[in-house]
């Protein structure tokens, strides 16, 4: 977190000032929530809720399911309008877009009592700017592969045996997708540029380099194309919103998700469902786990809420340990590295706790949501998978990119 966390030894009084809106205010409203999708399971819905109108008496709590689709437009509006949402949550990627333009409200005082150095430093970063701290994170999602154990009983050791394996897989089993991997899904792809040593985009000076037609970069993105074209039979053209989908109807083998998939993928509700995932890390080069996209989300308070004092209340209770548990004991890695536990000690757990150790997050640049919004990623990687040139639309889509990070 920047130079933020050199200052923290400064706020032991912070805790006392949370503490004091966490046991109640004298303000008596209500307190909107905006919670992105059906992630947030509901009995996390219905514990902030109940817990936090024990706590504030006369005050109310109304969460508001925004969906992923179109958020970064939909924030940008509500934050500045004068009926803003008081806690909002936003994917951890698209963090800088807010944080930096004065959208969500100093949490800098707050650090030590939210959680401190406990939490994902990683989210942390993400939900800091300038040497302030604004969105902590809410909840982490590494992505792993799940396979069907009939077919697969092992882990690859290598990214290179992973392809190979996979290829293997398609070729022995017609009909199916060795590994399910649409044209459009460009954040299971970040580990192949990254395990060969590329990035989308560096810092250089006061502006961002992009990277991906890097020769390391490209390295990654040919095993990219080799296993959309000759190892998955998904739509070239097509996102992986539902990937569990084709494995419960016994169209792939295997397929990489966020690891809160496990739950869908093991109650497939099809005729002949496979049985319940094999689940394991994404080898890297070397062996070891691959460095994964670190998907979640982080969390803020509206610089424009009317009750900040029983926002921060609420949000008290979404970063502590009992509400942060129910996250764990539903396969979403908590905002606290001490609650990892919460996750259990399956098999499954340990593959999850083995994919975060090594995740990583996309450039932390304030304009890194518009990349995103601007859908060029997903326009390159189709172009990949229907076997276009990779070094060529690579220089393409890097000119694009620094458009828009230097904008």
């Amino acid at each position: 977190m920047k130079k933020t966390l050199g200052a923290m030894a400064l706020l032991g009084a912070s805790a006392l000032v949370l503490a004091g809106c966490t046991a109640g205010s004298s303000e008596s409203a209500e307190i909107r929530v905006w919670l992105v999708g059906t992630d947030t399971p509901q009995e996390a819905r219905d514990y902030l809720v109940e817990t936090f109108e024990a706590d504030n008496p006369g005050s109310t709590l109304v969460i508001e399911e925004q969906s992923w689709d179109g958020l970064v437009d939909k924030l940008t509006t509500s934050l500045s309008s004068s009926d803003s949402p008081d806690i909002v949550e936003f994917g951890n990627t698209q963090a800088a877009a807010f944080t930096s333009v004065g959208a969500l409200l100093d949490l800098t005082d707050e650090y030590e009592a939210l959680g401190g150095d406990d939490l994902l430093p990683g989210f942390v970063e993400a939900g800091s700017y300038d040497g302030q701290f604004f969105a902590p994170p809410l909840y982490s999602g590494a992505r792993v592969v799940f396979a069907d154990p009939a077919l697969v009983t092992a882990a690859p050791a290598t990214l290179d045996e992973y392809v190979t394996s996979a290829k293997a897989l398609a070729a022995a089993n017609p009909g199916k997708s060795g590994i399910y991997f649409a044209g459009q899904d460009w954040y299971n792809a970040l580990p192949f540029i990254w395990e060969n040593g590329g990035e989308i985009a560096v810092p250089d000076g006061d502006s961002w380099d992009a990277q991906l037609s890097s020769d390391a970069s490209v390295a990654g993105l040919l095993q990219v194309q080799d296993l959309m074209m000759n190892a998955s039979l998904a739509p070239k053209d097509g996102d992986n919103a539902e990937p569990w989908t084709p494995y419960c109807e016994n169209q792939a083998v295997q397929f990489s998700a966020p690891n809160w998939a496990l739950g869908l993928a093991s109650a497939c509700e099809t005729a002949t469902p496979p049985a319940a995932p094999f689940v394991y890390a994404l080898p890297g080069m070397e062996g070891g786990a691959a460095q994964v996209f670190a998907g979640g989300s982080n969390i803020g308070i509206s610089a424009q809420s009317a009750n900040p004092d029983l926002a921060k209340s609420a949000l008290a209770i979404i970063l502590s340990d009992e509400f942060q548990t129910i996250y764990g004991e539903n396969g979403l890695i908590p905002a606290k590295k001490s609650l990892a536990s919460t996750l259990g000690d399956t098999p499954e757990a340990v593959a999850f706790t083995e994919a975060a150790s090594n995740a990583k997050l996309t450039p932390a640049s304030p304009n890194w949501a518009e990349v995103e919004a601007s859908r060029v990623l997903e326009d390159f990687f189709v172009q990949i998978a229907l076997g276009g040139d990779v070094a060529a639309l690579a220089t393409e889509v890097d000119t694009q990119i620094e458009s828009i990070l230097n904008g």
